[in-house]
């Protein structure tokens, strides 16, 4: 049953204020995940834990994420937009406060957790909004739009978290993002409409569950595996991360509970759009964790500086996002993805040969190219897809996009950590030993560059859906 009368629908035809509240919601979310990459080798000394073990202040965040916006579909048809809305704020103010007060690293993982909680609301409550209120015509450019509010806090999150450190504590992170989101939850209280009827159903719970523990043990089995014994115990994690997967798919073939339509993997426009997506991210989450804990380690930088090496090329990737969404309206696909995947390409092969002989500010040039094609390639993936799908798995395309996004992100912190200290050459220093490691993440970036040229040539022959729905 409609929850909230149409009489609200005409606020539809300008919906770019509230589109900006819960973008702005979701900043907070990625910014607070971006700040705590460069605090890790703070942590690691004040907490006594290794690499592998304070990542999943990352990892375990961005899990968590992934595992909200698997239910993104059901919690559109089921709760109104404001519901989930003021759920996301009050987890994020929750995590704040948690954080900011931990005592131990188990506390303020508990907290990253609960915090976790406002992405994975908010994220995809803005797209769903887009895709409730904007002509498919324009998708491209309202999609960059808010993108740019949400990608300029990774230009901002690692310097942010860095100047934390140097001034005062990683404890300030939470502290100075505490009375801005409290401000964002009134806004929000008024300003957020519901656009779309909505209807009780009953949760599949056992195909969240299936699902929630494959994606667990699979990133956990990741996680261990540069460890004494881990490539032992990464089978066992593998094993059941796929009894798992195959349990959900049987599962999915006769369950009528709401979860998301996993027939929505039938449209190949989705498929061939969906995976350079979920690379391009694993690429941009690990690379962004790999740069500011190299020069840290490797060049012995500060962690201020560690931060600034991702601020230009950030704040490239947030304020192109218009105009690469732009030219997807514009031109079409190709342009945008094609001239991205090369950018990320190109960059991702001179990090391969020549990272260890870069300094500080090589690195930072050319990060920033990597960001720009990052950028242009990663957005419009999602767009292109979602303007060449049907109206009526639109929903369950998003939900996938939001979770495989997570999903990749986690992967991508834990492969990343996992190469980087891969190598421990004994008459090598440990400087060293990770210099030589984190070339072999760079070529794992240049190898996804170029399957995403496979990927996109298989898109462009496809033309399912329509554009005019």
């Amino acid at each position: 049953m409609a929850s909230e009368n149409s009489a609200e629908r005409p606020a539809a035809k300008h919906p770019f204020y509230a589109i900006t509240l819960v973008a702005l919601m979701t900043f907070m979310g990625v910014l607070t995940e971006t700040s705590m990459n460069v605090t890790f080798p703070t942590l690691m000394k004040q907490f006594d834990v290794s690499l592998t073990t304070v990542q999943w202040v990352t990892t375990g965040y961005l899990l968590t994420v992934a595992l909200l916006m698997i239910t993104s579909a059901f919690l559109k048809r089921r709760f109104t937009n404001k519901q989930l809305f003021v759920s996301a704020a009050l987890l994020f103010i929750t995590g704040d406060i948690i954080c900011g007060l931990a005592p131990n690293y188990w506390i303020l993982l508990v907290g990253r957790l609960i915090q976790a909680g406002c992405v994975g609301l908010s994220g995809p409550l803005m797209i769903n909004i887009i895709l409730d209120t904007v002509p498919v015509h324009r998708l491209g450019t309202y999609m960059g739009m808010a993108n740019l509010i949400i990608l300029v806090s990774p230009a901002i999150g690692p310097a942010f978290g860095g100047l934390m450190v140097y001034i005062a504590s990683w404890r300030m992170i939470f502290w100075t993002t505490l009375p801005l989101t409290i401000i964002l939850l009134f806004l929000g209280l008024q300003a957020i409409k519901q656009y779309t009827p909505t209807q009780k159903y009953d949760f599949d719970w056992l195909r969240f569950a299936l699902l929630s523990v494959g994606l667990v043990s699979l990133i956990m089995g990741l996680n261990i595996v540069g460890e004494p014994g881990g490539p032992i115990r990464f089978i066992g994690y593998l094993i059941l991360a796929v009894v798992m997967f195959a349990l959900f798919g049987w599962r999915s073939k006769y369950s009528h509970k709401a979860l998301f339509k996993l027939s929505v993997f039938k449209h190949p426009s989705f498929v061939y759009s969906f995976l350079p997506y979920i690379l391009l991210q694993l690429s941009n989450i690990g690379i962004n964790f790999l740069l500011p804990n190299y020069v840290q380690m490797v060049d012995h930088a500060s962690s201020f500086m560690g931060g600034l090496i991702l601020l230009p090329g950030s704040l490239l990737n947030g304020f192109g996002q218009p105009i690469y969404g732009w030219m997807l309206d514009r031109y079409g696909g190709k342009l945008p993805l094609y001239l991205g995947n090369f950018l990320f390409t190109i960059t991702a092969l001179y990090f391969a040969f020549f990272g260890r002989s870069l300094s500080v500010l090589a690195i930072t040039i050319v990060y920033t190219v990597f960001a720009m094609g990052r950028s242009m390639a990663f957005g419009n993936s999602m767009a292109y897809g979602l303007k060449k799908l049907a109206s009526p798995v639109r929903n369950d395309a998003n939900a996938l996009y939001s979770t495989g996004q997570q999903v990749a992100g986690s992967i991508g912190t834990t492969i990343i950590a996992v190469l980087m200290t891969s190598i421990k050459l004994p008459h090598l220093s440990s400087s060293q030993n990770v210099a030589i490691g984190s070339q072999f993440a760079f070529g794992l970036i240049l190898f996804i560059g170029l399957i995403n040229f496979w990927f996109f040539a298989k898109l462009f022959t496809f033309k399912d859906g329509s554009e005019s729905d």
